[in-house]
């Protein structure tokens, strides 16, 4: 493959020559970025590996100049120091693939080639037809038509595409489990294992044993070589549940894994290198927890390089038929069940506090009272929560939670043209497009 390495610091470049050549790998160096254009404009490259702080043009505009003007194709890889973890995480969401943290072992880039690798495989014509039906999964695992769920199928073709970490926020039963597994299904990495961690299962004491694995004799009780999570899931997926109830002793080991590639079993101190991807999910507002010193901020940054927000039910209740009868079909499939308007308004009226979870429950146990049949006096809804209403005492909740709907439904009236639907709405469209923005319905 050929790569072009951008370093200012000649001793870091020549180290990266030696050892990617070694690999391989054909591979130039350059010192700044200008340099970098001149090359990028007279020959193609597979991949750019460039440090994000160089003298004149930086790596970001370097990113820029390579994704919008000389080659959309070539794949960027950036590094970054401790400091600049931020910027190297908005650089992904403008299209570089990955970024390794100063100092690094060159070895960490091999992996991110290898799966440029495979990425360019998958460009030929079988590799697209298989890429086009994988993405059907998406269609299929994920019912909607309305723009918020249209948005997140979008996403999840973007981190279904890339390699980067991915944090998957949303509330409880929005289906987070179920996007951490698709976006590894459709992933390079699908023929490996996916593994799952539940942070909320383990107390603190087991955690660490349960991520990193640990020797016998390393503790009470440890009486056989446990194999960690992270071991099992060597060159595939860690999917790690609610994530923010990981204590904060384990986030430092997890931030040095993610950034060294490199981990230790307890009672160990033998290397072991750790090649996944991690995948996590959060029930709450982890910038919150940070505020409160319970979870890291250069964790938050590491795990969250793509973030994905499933939105709650509420927010999308014109999907509401469609799911329904998706999930009517697939535990009575033998049977001919007509949910009429009346179900379908009964159920558009609930709030949804366990969202499409919830659904699922409900339509189940309403089948199951009626025998065989559905009628609107088969359900119970909670009286507390029934209605369209925002958890209560939240001011701020209800006057967002309204204003969504009414983006989302002039959207929805226009058919997606933001002109009309801000017109319609008696707003300029730089702040409709800004409001959008701020729900995720861009």
């Amino acid at each position: 493959m050929k790569v072009l390495v951008v370093e200012d610091d000649e001793s870091k470049r020549l180290t990266l020559l030696a050892d990617l050549s070694q690999a391989g790998h054909s591979v130039q160096t350059v010192g700044s970025a200008q340099a970098a254009l001149e090359i990028l404009e007279r020959e193609d490259m597979d991949a750019v590996i460039t440090d994000l702080k160089l003298p004149g043009m930086d790596g970001i505009e370097l990113l820029r100049s390579i994704k919008e003007e000389i080659s959309p194709s070539t794949e960027v890889i950036l590094m970054t120091a401790y400091g600049t973890i931020p910027l190297a995480v908005e650089a992904i969401r403008k299209g570089a693939l990955d970024f390794v943290t100063k100092p690094f072992d060159n070895r960490q880039i091999l992996p991110i080639l290898a799966r440029i690798e495979q990425k360019m495989a998958r460009k030929d014509p079988a590799g697209e037809a298989q890429l086009a039906k994988e993405f059907l999964e998406i269609e299929k695992t994920f019912l909607g038509k309305s723009p918020s769920i249209r948005h997140l199928k979008h996403l999840l073709r973007v981190c279904a595409e890339s390699d980067a970490n991915v944090l998957l926020c949303g509330e409880t039963g929005t289906g987070k489990d179920l996007a951490a597994s698709l976006i590894h299904k459709l992933s390079a990495r699908h023929s490996y294992p996916f593994v799952k961690v539940n942070c909320a299962m383990f107390p603190e004491a087991l955690i660490e044993s349960e991520l990193f694995g640990h020797e016998r004799g390393a503790f009470t009780g440890a009486d056989y070589r446990k194999t960690g999570r992270l071991e099992l899931a060597q060159h595939g997926t860690i999917y790690l549940d609610d994530a923010d109830d990981i204590p904060l002793k384990e986030q430092v080991k997890l931030l040095r894994v993610i950034e060294e590639r490199t981990f230790e079993r307890v009672g160990s101190t033998a290397q072991i290198h750790c090649d996944v991807r991690f995948i996590a999910s959060t029930k709450v507002d982890l910038a919150q927890k940070i505020a409160q010193g319970d979870f890291r901020e250069d964790l938050y940054y590491r795990l969250k390089v793509l973030e994905l927000h499933l939105p709650p039910l509420r927010e999308h209740p014109e999907d509401i038929p469609l799911l329904a009868a998706h999930m009517v079909k697939r535990f009575a499939p033998d049977s001919f069940i007509d949910l009429s308007q009346d179900i379908l308004n009964l159920l558009e009226s609930y709030y949804w506090p366990g969202n499409v979870r919830e659904l699922s429950h409900m339509l189940e146990q309403a089948y199951i009272i009626g025998r065989g049949t559905i009628s609107s006096e088969h359900f119970k809804f909670p009286a507390f929560v029934s209605g369209p209403k925002p958890p209560a005492g939240s001011l701020k909740s209800a006057v967002e939670q309204t204003e969504r709907e009414l983006l989302v439904r002039a959207l929805e009236r226009y058919a997606g043209n933001k002109t009309k639907a801000a017109r319609d709405l008696g707003m300029k469209v730089s702040t409709f497009r800004d409001k959008l923005h701020k729900y995720g319905l861009d």
